[in-house]
């Protein structure tokens, strides 16, 4: 017979809530105000003049080098393109807060004390289809070594440090996501 700790039990316990926790985003205006609304995710409700925060955080290395990572093939929404980490703020989340998350938990980085910070903002509308929202787009630079990288393998098939020459034949190839509306932070 196997003991399981009462610590054990718990633990798993809290995985299990976390993973039946249903994640929320606040609903933004057109001037990027929150309404006081929520989604959830991925709900695609909102309305032409709503909007959603999302965040990409662009990595640089001292050497002028940028961290770009492969998403997995097995992702419903462009499998095997190449990205920098991103994701969408939650609910009462501000973008810093939700980009340092985001690369915290895609690359194991904790870019909190590096230099850089906020570069930009660009809004994408998709009318009719419920999926508006602000991108703030963010850029870190430090030295690191690869072996501070912990990949998420759930969202990830691999990285490169590619130049910014690199990452701009694989956005005119169609292979790197957000290239056209992000170009100007891989200077």
């Amino acid at each position: 017979m196997i003991k399981i700790s009462k610590q054990h039990e718990k633990n798993e316990m809290r995985k299990i809530q976390m993973t039946e926790k249903q994640e929320f985003w606040d609903i933004y205006n057109e001037k990027k105000e929150r309404t006081g609304r929520t989604m959830k995710r991925n709900d695609w409700c909102l309305k032409d003049g709503e909007y959603h925060l999302t965040v990409l955080g662009v990595i640089k290395r001292t050497d002028g080098r940028f961290l770009i990572t492969k998403r997995v093939m097995t992702k419903a929404w462009a499998p095997g393109c190449w990205e920098v980490s991103g994701g969408a703020a939650m609910a009462g989340e501000d973008s810093k807060t939700a980009v340092l998350r985001e690369i915290r938990e895609e690359t194991g980085l904790d870019v909190a004390a590096w230099d850089g910070g906020y570069l930009f903002t660009y809004r994408r509308d998709n009318p009719g289809e419920g999926d508006n929202y602000f991108v703030d787009v963010y850029r870190f630079s430090a030295d690191f070594d690869e072996s501070d990288l912990k990949l998420q393998e759930e969202e990830t098939d691999g990285y490169l440090f590619a130049s910014a020459e690199e990452i701009k034949k694989l956005g005119e190839e169609g292979k790197f996501l957000h290239y056209d509306s992000i170009r100007q932070a891989f200077v």
